[in-house]
């Protein structure tokens, strides 16, 4: 049997809104993931990419701190005709604010932006009970970070595995009550589907917890790739 090839992973980072000075840093960050790790990583802001042909070439689409509406109507039908293939997708932080009108999107990620507070420092609740706790097994059961803490427009869905919350009575603005979702995982039809808010700041990139954060969500949307046809 020949070695499987190595996973491919394509980040895109188009904006057509808010600008995140952090985009250069987590460009960086990801490369360096990627080599370390053993993967085939495109780094791009050209939404030509998303076509049927090209994201074939992919196991995983990963939105880095993208905004607005970077995608026409073809170019999402050729995302959503990937993940309906069974490939993966990973969303950091502003991913929740994309194409948050379209009416598959957000969907698919399981959340829509609403609005955030100052940047300030909060204590993350980490759940270990869920399906894949693993993702966030490297810490303990409370995480306190500084970060751009997200609002959404609406709950996240019932099926959605949390991995973080965030604890509103450890810092000022907060929306979403009791139960506010920061970071999960979703199987959607056969995709596997990762998010976290977290990411907005250039520190964030050299942050070792977050850095593991986004390896570990990174690798377990590639896992869902389909293994190589044999030549």
């Amino acid at each position: 049997m020949p070695l499987a090839a190595a996973p491919r992973l394509l980040v895109f980072s188009k904006t057509t809104g808010f600008r995140h000075s952090s985009i250069p840093e987590g460009i960086a960050a990801l490369a360096r993931l990627a080599a370390k790790e053993g993967w085939e990583a495109t780094f791009t802001e050209n939404a030509a990419v998303f076509t049927p042909e090209k994201l074939a070439t992919f196991d995983a689409v990963c939105f880095l701190n993208t905004t607005g509406d970077p995608l026409d109507a073809a170019q999402m039908e050729a995302l959503k005709a990937f993940l309906a293939a069974g490939r993966g997708f990973a969303g950091i932080h502003a991913a929740a604010d994309t194409e948050t009108d379209d009416p598959w999107y957000p969907t698919m990620l399981g959340a829509r932006f609403l609005s955030h507070p100052k940047q300030q420092t909060a204590t993350l609740q980490v759940h270990h009970n869920c399906a894949d706790a693993h993702l966030v097994s490297h810490l303990g059961p409370t995480w306190q970070r500084f970060d751009e803490w997200y609002d959404f427009r609406e709950p996240v869905p019932a099926d959605a595995c949390l991995l973080l919350t965030v604890d509103e009575t450890s810092y000022t603005g907060g929306k979403m009550g009791k139960l506010h979702p920061l970071a999960w995982t979703r199987r959607v039809g056969g995709a596997r589907v990762f998010y976290t808010a977290l990411g907005h700041t250039e520190e964030s990139y050299h942050e070792p917890l977050f850095l593991e954060h986004i390896r570990r969500g990174l690798s377990w949307a590639l896992e869902g790739r389909k293994p190589d046809a044999a030549p």
